[in-house]
């Protein structure tokens, strides 16, 4: 059984950087038919096979319109597996504003990020794609968030995602909401210098580290 997931996680993956969508439909279905985790179907393969095509765009391998149906792929894979996922039995009740960042409408890992949270037991809030600065902050301030989550595929629109956290920090309210940040061009170092709490490359692992970084905020604000 372990091969036939790990044959199956493939093409999941497969059916994505081919742009097909039927193949991920029927794969999909296959994996919840033998049982199989639908969040393991998301994380490890449609997921990866989107990572995969991300890649392939920024070495200009792939362009928009090969992005967009590799997307088209993706998403018909998650509406067979979404239905499916256990989301994890837990008190805590915490509260997400996600969105892609102003002057930029991809919006494919921040739909992921958005999934992955609210399986983890996070209340997320979608801002959409294009949105400005202000914005993050009028909905954390309306919803009392714990996290912001800002993603963009666009080299060009990175510097808003500083703009977000120098408006935190004018506000006053910086050190009550962690922000995280993501998408192609972001990194590790790029996330440190503009002050983000926290990064990774992919979203269930995003979405695992958004939860112990929002944990330890509060166990901290618990022991002042």
């Amino acid at each position: 059984m372990k091969d036939l997931k790990e044959n199956l996680l493939k093409e999941l993956s497969e059916s994505v950087i081919d742009m097909d969508e039927d193949k991920a439909a029927e794969v999909s279905n296959t994996f919840i038919e033998k049982k199989f985790d639908a969040y393991e179907g998301i994380a490890n393969g449609l997921a990866i096979g989107m990572g995969e095509a991300g890649r392939l765009y920024e070495e200009e391998e792939y362009y928009i319109p090969e992005l967009l149906m590799c997307s088209d792929a993706m998403y018909a894979g998650m509406d067979v597996l979404k239905p499916h996922i256990k989301r994890e039995e837990t008190e805590e009740r915490y509260k997400a504003v996600v969105g892609v960042v102003e002057g930029d409408t991809h919006d494919i890992g921040k739909n992921l990020f958005k999934i992955m949270l609210e399986t983890t037991g996070f209340e997320v809030y979608d801002l959409g794609r294009d949105v400005p600065p202000v914005e993050f902050i009028k909905k954390a301030r309306e919803i009392d968030a714990d996290l912001i989550g800002l993603a963009t595929l666009m080299t060009t629109t990175m510097d808003n995602m500083k703009d977000v956290i120098s408006l935190l920090e004018e506000e006053g309210i910086r050190e009550d909401v962690i922000v995280m940040v993501g998408g192609g061009p972001v990194s590790q170092s790029f996330a440190d210098q503009i002050g983000a709490d926290g990064y990774s490359p992919e979203a269930s692992r995003a979405a695992r580290l958004a939860k112990k970084l929002v944990r330890g905020k509060k166990y901290e604000a618990v022991k002042r």
